[in-house]
């Protein structure tokens, strides 16, 4: 591989880094916060099921991105991705489980605007749509599933061994489901952005060709797997202990609410099946993760009385998830700056 390739590439590895470190909260955060599954089996299935779904079921929402800024110089997608890891990065080391969809899009709108590249009105409208609608859809699902599971509970007589057993199993599956959707959904974060540029040259390997998408796909899963290893467990701990009372079950139904967010923006699949008959289809956007997590939360939360939310913590959450995104796309101006007037890169 070229070695200024590989430089560039680093940005985006970094910004996969940083989202392993914050989202996989997201996954299975309620898990290890209510103690039902310890943070290293949370960490390894999380990392086996991200790189699964980044490879497999990532190309999705990538596209999105690219209507929203294509940038064609490997210099250019650098800082946008460096802009929106270091933004990412920050409010993971406040412990806030921030949006990396809202810093990516405000990192390409920065490139935008020092570029003097017209912003898609349609692609941008559609994105800070699915912002608002992605924690009240998550709301929505875990609402009907928590008091579907309270009515079968109810009229099960199950032993408790038995019970503790069937929860953790089900939070590790919830997690694992989770984990892909994340990589399915989210990998257009940290890559989407070199995209345009094709830095790899496709491999055959046999009859099998692997892109170069497939292979960027790749390079940031296993980066989103490295964050999950190495600095995960401090925003886990806010997700799944200090914004609101989960029980395991409640722990459960927030995972999987989150996860089915994330894979209906990210399935292709469901795209064509809904176009196939008539049906209004679902925009593949890499929707945020922290917003789909915390939804469920405050929406089961509010189900158990308004008094179950941590208000201040919710509070410090939305500042993160409204901040970022003007960070990134700050740093991401100047940071261009810099790398055309000073270093003498071709940026745009």
């Amino acid at each position: 591989m070229d070695p200024v390739v590989l430089l560039f590439l680093t940005s985006g590895l970094f910004l996969g880094w940083a989202l392993g470190a914050n989202d996989a909260a997201n996954v299975f955060g309620t898990a290890v916060g209510t103690k039902m599954v310890r943070w290293r089996t949370a960490a390894i299935v999380c990392s086996v099921f991200v790189i699964l779904g980044a490879v497999i079921s990532g190309a999705g929402a990538s596209h999105t991105l690219s209507k929203l800024g294509e940038i064609s110089t490997l210099s250019g997608a650098f800082m946008t991705a460096l802009s929106a890891g270091l933004s990412v990065y920050a409010m993971t080391k406040s412990g806030l489980p921030v949006s990396t969809s809202q810093a990516i899009v405000g990192a390409i709108i920065g490139w935008n605007l020092f570029s003097s590249n017209p912003i898609d009105s349609t692609t941008l409208t559609t994105i800070l749509f699915t912002w608002l609608l992605c924690p009240v859809l998550s709301a929505g699902i875990a609402v009907p599933l928590y008091q579907g599971l309270k009515f079968v509970s109810k009229r099960i007589s199950m032993h408790m061994l038995m019970a503790d057993a069937l929860t953790r199993f089900g939070l590790i599956f919830a997690g694992a489901f989770g984990a892909y959707s994340l990589g399915a959904n989210n990998i257009a974060n940290v890559v989407g952005v070199f995209i345009p540029a094709q830095p790899f040259p496709d491999l055959m390997i046999g009859t099998f060709r692997f892109s170069s998408t497939q292979q960027l796909f790749l390079a940031g899963g296993l980066a989103i797997a490295l964050g999950v290893f190495t600095y995960s467990k401090r925003v886990m701990m806010t997700i799944g202990d200090s914004l609101g009372r989960l029980t395991p079950t409640t722990a459960f139904i927030v995972v999987i609410s989150h996860s089915i967010v994330l894979f209906l923006f990210a399935s292709r699949g469901l795209e064509a099946w809904l176009a196939s008959h008539g049906l209004p289809t679902i925009p593949l956007v890499p929707v945020s993760s922290s917003q789909a997590v915390v939804g469920a939360i405050v929406g089961i939360s509010i189900l158990q009385g308004a008094s179950g939310v941590r208000w201040s913590v919710l509070g410090k959450i939305v500042f993160g998830w409204m901040v970022t995104p003007i960070a990134a796309g700050v740093i991401c101006f100047i940071g261009l700056f810099f790398l055309q007037n000073v270093l003498g890169l071709v940026v745009v």
